[in-house]
């Protein structure tokens, strides 16, 4: 009687225990799908992706060739002295800018003024000895008719003035490169231009080889650049009709970027190429002109000098950000009707200040993503919203609108 109760409470008590355990797991099952169906429901109302856009646009485009050169004065003169002396004035201030004609040092003159003397008083004597052979030849000539003189006195006559007067043209030689040495103590500006710092100064004992200063003419002001063999020879014969003819009237204008990223106000033009090619380089060098009325360049300037040497036809324009390059490929995020992200394979072409020419991939009026390129997938819902108004849009001139001339070609690369 006693065995019994003890085996209904052992019964009781393992019952009890599979019960909690039943209900713990009943529990647990019923947490995890009302987690799943939270999940699910957290999912469906969730917004869509925010992503900006804008349209491919089609329009006739320039595309430029860029150069990078060196500004050059128009004329670069190099003031030599032409006599040797002690220099005794500088009469312009360093950078000043000199007229032709104007002087620019003084060499002491004193030695030159001597000799200009010496000459002029050599010059007088010779043709004082001409005048006295002339007045015996005038004397025998007639003697000699009578008989009065021999004919070897009127010879010897005759030959002295002859010797007479070439020592009066030597005379007025020496005279003439006294006196030309005397004005070459006054050193001037043979042109127009900006003289730079002397290289000299008040009291050095200057010579021919010595280099004063230079002065350069730069307004106008050329631009030197180089560019490859192939393009030249791609220009060659439109080189050739500008070198013959003068510039064209389809002949597009230079544009020169500052090494502070500004443009230069004024356009310039071609102006010529060099005899050669380099033979190490590959490259010719050419030149480009550029008015400069206010003298703000100066030689020795960096200068990117870029050109439309020809116009693309019905570019597609997309935006540079647009493009996202994935080891080596290049692709656009093209959203459909639907809002719909399809990820397009492109291949770009030039490149045209902001914007990229795209070969293939996309057509125009599709809208590709700028901004949030980098969060969309393939066949994602967004949300377009339209780009700043800096990015391209189908408002854009189209072909013939403000299509540049046809270019001729401007030697740069």
């Amino acid at each position: 009687m006693t065995k019994m109760p003890a085996l209904l409470i052992a019964s009781s008590s393992r019952g009890r225990k599979k019960a909690r355990w039943f209900f713990r797991a009943a529990l647990s099952v019923c947490m995890m799908f009302v987690s799943n169906a939270c999940q699910k429901t957290g999912s469906a109302i969730q917004p869509a992706l925010q992503v900006f856009v804008t349209d491919v646009i089609q329009k006739d485009v320039p595309l430029y060739s860029t150069a990078v050169g060196t500004t050059v004065g128009f004329v670069n003169a190099q003031i030599r002295p032409q006599v040797k002396g002690f220099l005794v004035k500088q009469t312009y201030k360093d950078g000043d800018f000199v007229k032709a004609g104007q002087l620019l040092f003084q060499i002491d003159d004193r030695e030159y003024k001597a000799d200009l003397d010496k000459a002029l008083g050599n010059l007088a004597q010779q043709e004082a000895i001409l005048k006295k052979n002339q007045l015996d030849v005038a004397r025998l000539t007639p003697l000699q008719a009578r008989g009065a003189a021999s004919k070897e006195e009127l010879d010897d006559a005759v030959q002295a003035t002859l010797a007479s007067e070439a020592q009066v043209q030597t005379a007025k030689a020496a005279v003439e490169t006294a006196r030309l040495n005397l004005g070459w103590t006054k050193v001037e500006s043979p042109i127009d231009g900006i003289a730079e710092i002397a290289t000299v100064q008040v009291g050095d004992l200057v010579n021919p080889s010595a280099l004063l200063t230079t002065v350069s003419q730069v307004d106008p002001i050329k631009v030197t650049f180089p560019i490859s063999e192939q393009e030249y020879l791609q220009f060659a014969d439109r080189v050739k009709e500008h070198a013959e003819k003068g510039r064209g009237k389809d002949e597009p204008d230079l544009e020169m970027i500052l090494a502070d990223g500004s443009t230069y106000k004024y356009p310039g033009r071609f102006y010529v190429t060099n005899r050669q090619v380099d033979l190490q380089t590959g490259t010719i060098q050419v030149q480009g002109v550029f008015p400069n009325p206010e003298n703000i360049l100066r030689p020795g300037l960096y200068a990117k000098v870029r050109a439309a040497t020809k116009v693309r036809r019905g570019a597609l324009l997309v935006p540079q950000r647009a493009v996202q390059e994935t080891q080596g490929e290049y692709q656009v995020a093209v959203v459909g009707p639907d809002d719909t992200v399809s990820l397009r394979k492109v291949k770009p072409g030039d490149q045209v200040e902001n914007l990229w020419i795209l070969d293939e991939g996309v057509q125009r009026g599709e809208r590709v993503v700028t901004e949030g390129l980098q969060k969309v997938k393939d066949g994602m819902k967004v949300k377009p919203q339209v780009a700043p108004t800096s990015s391209p849009s189908p408002s854009a001139p189209e072909a013939d609108e403000g299509t540049p001339r046809p270019a001729t070609p401007s030697p740069v690369s």
